[in-house]
């Protein structure tokens, strides 16, 4: 059969669709107009099958190795020699999810399978009849693959990366029926791509540097799952998920017929994630993809919505940066929404950016993609601006100090308060959450702080972080540090938050009591943002203790003491602290 080459197809692209229509005796050959592949093959038209890749590791300890199930769907073109890059995603999710229950949050702190179905996707005929081949896994411990599913675990890495190995010839894949198969009908240019744990996988991926892995876009992904389930030695939960952990979604993805199997290693895994004390360990060392990013090869376009609180902003702005650290060519998109696929809220735009990225790094078409600006941001007003990075170029750190009254509420400004200390306090109340809080005129339960009315739009990108001097009349705290946009209505908007546990402020891995009295030193980031603070609207600064929504939620009546003084506020400011200056009348 005749093999087509890839500078065959590249070599199209300047010409009209007519010029490249097959004759009777050759196969249609993919076609680039302006740099993007052209719909020339009809999706319906596929030849779709089913193999079980070996996935190079053992994870249920039966003895025997692992495997994969892959569906693969392909031009049916590809049965007589045309060769085509494959948009690959490998999910937990196939086969659907179990009834689980979720940990109980309200305590003191610490002192079987569905039937089989076709995979199917919304991206699916786009790319198919553009001359790639989509390509589903299932993950290990779920749906029709072996092994036991482990919440980010190695063997979840190894077991995807194994199709791209059998993708190029390096690993052996079998049908049903034990028949050998290989992917002859593919270049073995493969793109990952997903939302969510489908989108974490593509980072995972990417870090063992897997020879054909040309490029990822992971949405909505997790590049650290320490900081999905926990924050500075915290416990926390995703938006929404109050009390889930990395047990409780290994169980929900535990869809293999064998429902028993791999009980010992969820088991094992409930006990190693430590939701006693929220340190650090190996544990959750081999789920942080950031200490391999030097070994990623694959460009990456990453997407996140700047309103996720399942998948914080944190995941894709600490990957971001080690990308860059390390010279990985990259675009961001990043939006308003929160948990969700830009494929439902600028469809046209964004196929046509993923279409150019996939054109130019699986087909080599020279469409000038990759120096664009890197960075794509919508506004709170739902336009959307092209920027050369991000966090925003000439952004800069600004701090904000603290003045007395955060019962009601203080001063925030950039001038330090003078005379003698001044201690004010706050009692924890878990069952209050951040938002009534934070609109209560008056109350004992968190201390607020605002700058005047801003005399000039400011806009803040990055990450804000915190410095307090702290007290507390028990041995173990919540922490929770909230900035918040006020209107002139008086409304509010939480811009960003975060949360941390005192007990280790000498360090992830490590957990000290506190001495009731003693004042403590305590520094942490929140989450990252991108937000314009609108003119007339102030910017406040709300501490509290635990978050209803996020932290373990013990009984009321801790208390905490902020040294007002000593304590203050970074913010990343487009123009810095003159900008600050140029917006805040006071300060």
């Amino acid at each position: 059969m005749k093999r087509v080459s890839m500078i065959l197809a590249a070599a199209v692209v300047s010409l009209p669709l007519v010029a490249v229509t097959a004759t009777a005796d050759e196969v249609q050959q993919p076609v680039f107009v302006d740099g993007q592949a052209q719909p020339v093959y009809d999706p319906i038209d596929v030849v779709r099958e089913d193999v079980w890749v070996e996935a190079g590791v053992d994870s249920d300890h039966d003895g025997v190795e692992d495997v994969v199930h892959v569906q693969v769907v392909r031009p049916r073109a590809t049965d007589d020699g045309l060769r085509v890059p494959v948009v690959y995603q490998a999910s937990p999710y196939y086969a659907g999810g179990n009834p689980v229950a979720n940990h109980d949050v309200d305590r003191e702190l610490y002192v079987p399978g569905k039937p089989f179905a076709e995979i199917t996707w919304q991206y699916q005929d786009y790319f198919l009849a553009r001359g790639f081949a989509v390509v589903y896994a299932e993950s290990l411990g779920t749906g029709r693959s072996t092994g036991c599913p482990t919440t980010g675990g190695e063997n979840e890495t190894r077991g995807a990366t194994a199709v791209i190995d059998w993708l190029n010839g390096r690993a052996e894949a079998r049908t049903a029926d034990g028949t050998e198969v290989s992917a002859d009908w593919t270049t073995g240019r493969t793109a990952m791509m997903g939302v969510s744990y489908n989108g974490t996988l593509p980072n995972a991926v990417a870090t063992t540097g897997v020879e054909g892995l040309e490029t990822i876009v992971p949405i909505a992904a997790i590049s650290n799952w320490y900081d999905y389930y926990r924050e500075n030695g915290a416990v926390v939960a995703p938006g929404g998920y109050q009390g889930e952990d990395a047990d409780v979604l290994a169980e929900y993805v535990y869809t293999r017929t064998d429902r028993e199997i791999c009980r010992p290693v969820i088991d094992q895994l409930r006990e190693r994630q430590d939701r006693l004390t929220g340190d650090y360990s190996e544990f959750w060392d081999e789920r942080n993809y950031l200490n391999d990013v030097h070994r990623v090869k694959a460009s990456v376009l990453a997407v996140h919505g700047l309103s996720d609180w399942n998948v914080t902003v944190s995941q894709v702005a600490e990957w971001w940066d080690a990308l860059a650290e390390h010279g990985v060519e990259r675009a961001i998109w990043l939006h308003q929404s929160g948990h969700t696929d830009p494929y439902s809220l600028r469809k046209e735009e964004w196929l046509t950016m993923l279409n150019r990225w996939f054109s130019h790094y699986l087909y080599d078409i020279d469409n000038g993609v990759e120096h664009e600006p890197r960075a794509t941001i919508q506004r709170e007003d739902g336009s959307w601006m092209r920027e050369a990075d991000w966090p925003a170029p000439g952004t800069e750190d600004a701090t904000l100090r603290l003045s007395p009254g955060g019962d009601e509420r203080g001063e925030l400004g950039l001038d330090r308060l003078r005379g003698k200390p001044v201690v004010e306090w706050l009692t924890d109340d878990a069952g209050k959450t951040v938002e009534d809080l934070v609109d209560a005129s008056v109350s004992e339960h968190r201390l607020s702080y605002a700058t005047g009315a801003a005399t000039m739009p400011v806009r803040l990108s990055g990450t804000p972080s915190v410095r307090l001097r702290l007290e507390f009349d028990r041995p173990a705290a919540n922490v929770t540090a909230v900035l918040v946009d006020r209107a002139p209505d008086g409304s509010s908007h939480i811009i960003t938050r975060g949360w941390a546990d005192p007990q280790n402020r000498h360090g992830l891995s490590r957990t000290k009591a506190l001495r009731p009295g003693v004042p403590y030193w305590l520094s942490f980031e929140l989450q990252p943002q991108d937000y314009v603070l609108a003119e007339g609207h102030r910017l406040e600064f709300v501490l509290l203790s635990s978050d209803h929504d996020f932290t373990l939620r013990p009984a009321p009546g801790t208390g905490i003491g902020l040294d007002v003084g000593r304590s203050m506020v970074t913010v990343p400011v487009v123009g810095g602290e003159k900008s600050l200056r140029g917006a805040f009348l006071r300060g």
